[in-house]
């Protein structure tokens, strides 16, 4: 089938009704219906209603090899330059529609899919049917436009440096049993974003080492968010409310994390692309690439994100009339300064672009791993901004209702701004409160912070994959010598 609607997103959604706890108790009902999805899944239904929309369908997708009908952009296997700018551009469509704040919308994980079947013949080397079962779920994923969540996270009891303190047996996710219908685990896993509001999640966590010839710890398996054994656990809900003046952010935007459970879940075998083997695991994520075509998805969201500091940032200095202040001016410089190195980046790896050893066009990662590196380090400092400059109109939000009651004119008198009135100014500061100093705003900041792992992993992936350093080691020798 072609690319799907919003519609057929929240059907598909509420026909699966997957197995999920939210403080203390089971969903019951449509997930589509429940406060602390509901936001959020409308706003993916703008997202998928976009891509087919009048306007936006030639931009935002591509003639299926398969089948002929339309398919997501973001599934596209880059062959040249222009495919890695036309891809670009349809992220970028979608990136401004949820500004941003979006770290699990659907292309990210589209464009992961993406690297693992591109490079799916390097897994013939555990078994040649593991190899066909990525390449046909990449199909699979792309044919029926799969909103997909994945979990590569162990919980820190499953690590093997749980061990190395303890000395118990670490409670790793492993196979409990191989039947001829698939592989049955058990486990736990973090930290699934959307897992929820997903249709199915893609499995894909470090293995512990073993002696043994067939590592029980050692997979990698996409399935259904609905089988039998699985649930989801989530964190507390951090939408503050339905209004969109009151809550502009979280009322939308807010993806949920959770824990993701399996009890005796039957992985069928035509959906097990790595059992056995966890030096293959890692060298699978590496040589697929993935990093580097998720973070061509993850900069282009960057860049939307900083364009929203930057545009709620301008429109306080212009609500409160402070284009004169020098020290404002600075700050707000700095923002622009971050805004247009990731766009520079952007382009530079697209420019820059060569293909890899499965003939895909793969953008510069230097360029790619240069942006994860700097955005966890200034995402706290443009927060810090709108905190600066917001002062306290970021305290002072009283809430559509109060503008309502008999107060209202007192409201509408003392808190207008520079040619905005009371109501408008108020609204702004809502917004900015929950972009830096809101529990939403301190999820976005933890969130970028870990993106792509600890800053030692994100530092040592650029210094690894940063040529330029040796050649720039020679020009030193050649002076001194």
């Amino acid at each position: 089938m072609p690319i799907k609607n919003g519609k057929q997103y929240v059907d598909r959604l509420n026909k699966s009704n997957p197995h999920i706890w939210v403080q203390g108790k089971r969903v019951d009902g449509p997930v589509s219906s429940h406060p602390a999805f509901r936001g959020l899944i409308s706003t993916q239904v703008e997202l998928y209603d976009m891509q087919g929309g009048e306007g936006y369908k030639p931009r935002m997708t591509y003639t299926s090899p398969t089948t002929g009908d339309p398919v997501g952009l973001s599934f596209l296997r880059p062959e040249s330059r222009e495919d890695l700018e036309r891809r670009r551009i349809m992220m970028s469509l979608w990136c401004d529609r949820h500004h941003g704040l979006l770290g699990r919308a659907p292309d990210y994980m589209n464009t992961a899919i993406m690297a693992f079947g591109a490079a799916a013949d390097l897994l013939k080397e555990n078994n040649p049917q593991y190899a066909e079962n990525m390449k046909k779920y990449y199909e699979y994923c792309r044919e029926n436009d799969i909103t997909l969540s994945h979990a590569f996270i162990l919980p820190p009891t499953a690590r093997m440096s749980s061990f190395m303190r303890t000395l118990e047996e670490p409670d790793a996710p492993r196979v409990i049993e191989k039947t001829k219908e698939g592989i049955i685990v058990s486990g736990a896993f973090l930290l699934a974003t959307q897992g929820a509001t997903a249709e199915e999640i893609l499995i894909f966590p470090p293995a512990l080492p073993s002696f043994a010839d067939e590592n029980l710890h050692a997979f990698a398996f996409a399935i259904p968010n609905d089988l039998p054994g699985l649930k989801f656990i989530c964190r507390e809900s951090l939408v503050a409310g339905d209004s969109a003046h009151d809550y502009p952010l979280s009322s939308k935007f807010e993806e949920m994390d959770t824990l993701v459970v399996l009890d005796h879940v039957l992985v069928p075998h035509d959906r097990v692309f790595i059992y056995g083997d966890e030096t293959l695991l890692g060298k699978f994520i590496e040589e697929s690439h993935f990093h580097t075509h998720a973070t061509h998805q993850v900069l282009c969201r960057c860049i939307a994100k900083t364009e929203l500091m930057l545009g709620t940032i301008e429109s306080i200095v212009q609500a409160l009339g402070l284009r004169t202040y020098t020290q404002v001016i600075e700050k707000v410089s700095e923002v622009i300064t971050v805004l247009e190195t990731l766009k520079a980046l952007l382009i530079a790896s697209e420019v820059q672009a060569k293909p890899d050893q499965w003939g895909t066009m793969l953008p510069n990662p230097s360029s790619l791993y240069t942006a994860n590196c700097l955005y966890p380090k200034v995402v706290p400092r443009l927060m810090d901004i709108i905190q600066l400059i917001g002062a306290s109109g970021l305290v002072m939000i009283p809430n559509d209702q109060d503008f309502q009651s008999e107060i209202g004119a007192d409201l509408t008198r003392y808190l207008k701004g520079i040619e905005v009135d009371a109501q408008q100014k108020v609204r702004l500061f809502r917004l900015a409160w929950e972009l830096s100093s809101s529990s939403f705003a301190g999820r976005q900041s933890l969130y970028e912070r870990f993106f792509f792992g600890d800053s030692v992993k994100v530092s040592s992936r650029l210094y690894y994959n940063y040529a330029n350093k040796d050649a720039c080691a020679d020009k030193v020798r050649r002076l001194l010598t």
